[in-house]
């Protein structure tokens, strides 16, 4: 997190607790770290997890925590956030340093973890509109080494064996997003009933590859050197498993495949991207593929992209029924949600491209 990148403002109050808790807790797990006072500020933005500055003996910390309500079982789990952080911490994959969990509901109304705070630089439009232009594509290369990084990480060598099921990720990812966009359907989007019925008969045949697989590897989770185009930490594992690498890097591409104006999606192909300094995606893919050491590029490209779009237009989806029903978490969400017709005809129209 940084302060420079992110709105930070007093406590919102659905989400306040009690700081002497808080404050007490972590002298007592954490002694020499704290001084006497605490300052707690939140990060504004549309984080699902609530997010927090502390300072306090002239230091800086981030505290991570559930929402407060009733949650899905599956949601929200700082703890599986907290646990692949801990266990990147000894790697070449950039992550802050975790300080505790507490898993307490106790102490403060619902788990959270504290990591330590690090300086540097966010920004979640992949057009780098507020970066200088010689700095935009080493910026993208160094999204594409630190995802290669991920990717090259030995799971079980770092704990993680058990963090997901290895193998036939893709096809129960299909199965997975087709049902949640049926429970929330809410009208005709014909391109999404071609891709649920295209996409598990075109799995291919060599898709059984698992690794580390952050699940919102984007750049709006990236956090960015203060002055330098190198990533000093990938933030925002909520939705991380063991899963198909090539999952990432299509979810990572999907902003070629969308138009810049979109609310809360955020596109780059109408934009002139050598007039602006930007890779073009197969650019991207082949700086990922380099670092990531896959010889011979990805020959069946199409269906990876196809379902990472699939994924998200089944995401907003989603947000979009909330929406109607009242129950969205943001004022944009009806916008947003009105996005998964586009995407379903962005996804489609690449399954079209694998099609004799």
């Amino acid at each position: 997190m940084s302060e420079q990148t992110q709105q930070l403002v007093e406590v919102l109050e659905a989400h306040r607790f009690d700081e002497n808790a808080l404050a007490a807790y972590l002298h007592q797990q954490l002694p020499g770290e704290l001084g006497d006072d605490l300052d707690i500020k939140q990060f504004q933005g549309g984080q699902s997890n609530p997010t927090f500055l502390l300072r306090s003996g002239g230091r800086r910390y981030v505290l991570r925590k559930k929402p407060p309500g009733k949650l899905l079982p599956s949601a929200h789990q700082v703890e599986r956030e907290y646990r692949v952080m801990s266990a990147l911490q000894d790697t070449d994959v950039p992550v802050p340093e975790m300080l505790l969990l507490c898993e307490d509901d106790a102490v403060i109304g619902t788990p959270f973890y504290v990591m330590r705070f690090i300086e540097g630089r966010v920004y979640s439009h992949p057009a780098l509109e507020e970066v200088p232009r010689d700095e935009r594509r080493p910026i993208f290369e160094a999204k594409a080494d630190t995802m290669a990084r991920l990717h090259r990480v030995d799971y079980e060598a770092v704990g993680l064996g058990d963090f997901g099921k290895p193998g036939n990720f893709l096809e129960r990812q299909i199965g997975r997003w087709s049902k949640q966009y049926e429970a929330s359907r809410t009208g005709e989007n014909p391109s999404m009933e071609k891709l649920m019925e295209w996409l598990p008969q075109n799995i291919p045949a060599d898709s059984d590859e698992t690794t580390i697989a952050h699940g919102d590897f984007r750049l709006g989770n990236l956090m960015l050197h203060p002055e330098r185009p190198e990533v000093v930490a990938v933030l925002d594992w909520e939705l991380c498993t063991l899963g198909h690498p090539l999952s990432d890097l299509a979810y990572c591409c999907i902003p070629y495949h969308l138009p810049s104006g979109l609310p809360g999606i955020r596109g780059l192909n109408d934009l002139d991207l050598a007039e602006r300094g930007l890779p073009t995606e197969q650019e991207f893919v082949d700086m990922y593929c380099q670092r990531a050491g896959r010889q011979g590029g990805i020959p069946d490209w199409p269906f990876y992209t196809a379902f990472a779009l699939f994924r998200l237009a089944a995401i907003l989806q989603g947000v979009y029924k909330r929406a109607l029903d009242g129950n969205a978490a943001n004022a944009d969400a009806l916008q947003v949600g009105e996005g998964a017709t586009i995407l379903a005809d962005a996804g489609w129209k690449e399954a079209q491209r694998l099609q004799r």
